[in-house]
């Protein structure tokens, strides 16, 4: 009897479920490399460092009191993001220093603008060129009419620089960003405020030309905003605060378009395939004939 029960015994002792053991240390994880810190990061250099002094123009300041007029005086925080563009507008890129200027305006923490700064991709916080041109590579422009592969083949090899450079002369930057919400008249690009859309290769080519040669006509220099310039050198040789923001530049500044005073001609925005929206260029598709159903519409100008 004992040795029917001392094997089953013995074997229920070696059987006994051990507890595990948790280690005394944890394993280390890691993220994948980032290739870029632009973002998050700034680092100190001869154009941006807190050292360089930046303080809104007189245009600006009447702008910024008409701006904090729009928020509760407890809340004019609210009024960064305005106040960041400005500054952008009056330097040509968000610096160190225009973002501590805005802090001071708004009195708030210059830690809570870097943030807002940092997380929006439109603001620069790298100088850009005069014109900024940022194409479109998501999915509708990759696939959109020639593709923004050919027209991003095409900017690169016009201009000989890659995307996130700037030309030598400092009149083109070349980017390339997400979606810019124009999708139906892809593929398209934006080049300051404007958009181009419906461009193929040669349309690329010969809108970046004319915005060079209009460069040269009004005799700007690059790295600035605008179109015109006020002197022999352009916007270009005003520095510090009233950097092409003048009296005269303000007001009798060439229009955006396109047959200035000054002689500029420019492609209009929007669409160059030479529809005007985003209609389609054969025609009306639909509503094409009397809608079927016993309702109709009053023509007697009552409604």
């Amino acid at each position: 009897m004992a040795s029917k029960i001392m094997p089953k015994a013995g074997r229920c002792l070696f059987n006994v479920p051990r507890i595990p053991i948790r280690p005394q240390w944890r394993p280390l994880s890691t993220t994948s490399r980032v290739a870029s810190d632009a973002l998050q990061v700034h680092r100190d250099s001869s154009q941006n460092n807190p050292s360089i002094p930046f303080t809104f123009n007189a245009i600006n300041q009447k702008l910024i009191a008409e701006i904090l007029k729009r928020y509760p005086p407890q809340y004019k925080k609210a009024a960064v993001m305005p106040l960041l563009d400005l500054g952008q507008r009056q330097l040509g890129f968000t610096s160190i220093s225009v973002m501590n200027e805005v802090a001071k305006v708004l009195e708030m923490p210059p830690m809570r603008v870097y943030e807002v700064a940092t997380f929006y991709t439109m603001y620069n916080r790298d100088p850009v060129g005069r014109y900024h041109v940022q194409a479109c590579t998501t999915t509708p422009c990759q696939l959109g009419g020639c593709g923004s592969d050919k027209i991003m083949e095409a900017i690169e090899s016009h201009l000989g620089v890659g995307p996130g450079s700037t030309t030598e002369d400092g009149m083109f930057t070349f980017s390339e960003v997400e979606c810019l919400g124009a999708c139906v008249n892809a593929p398209m690009v934006q080049i300051n405020d404007d958009y181009y859309e419906d461009l193929t290769p040669e349309s690329m080519v010969t809108l970046l030309k004319a915005l060079q040669a209009a460069a040269e006509t009004t005799g700007a220099a690059g790295g600035t905003a605008g179109l015109s310039g006020d002197s022999e050198a352009g916007m270009g040789s005003s520095k510090g605060a009233d950097r092409s923001q003048g009296e005269r530049s303000v007001k009798t500044q060439t229009p955006r378009g396109y047959n200035g005073k000054q002689g500029v001609t420019l492609p209009s925005p929007g669409p160059q395939s030479g529809r005007k929206t985003c209609e389609n260029m054969a025609g009306l598709t639909a509503l094409t004939e009397e809608p079927w159903g016993n309702e109709k519409l009053r023509t007697d100008g009552q409604l």
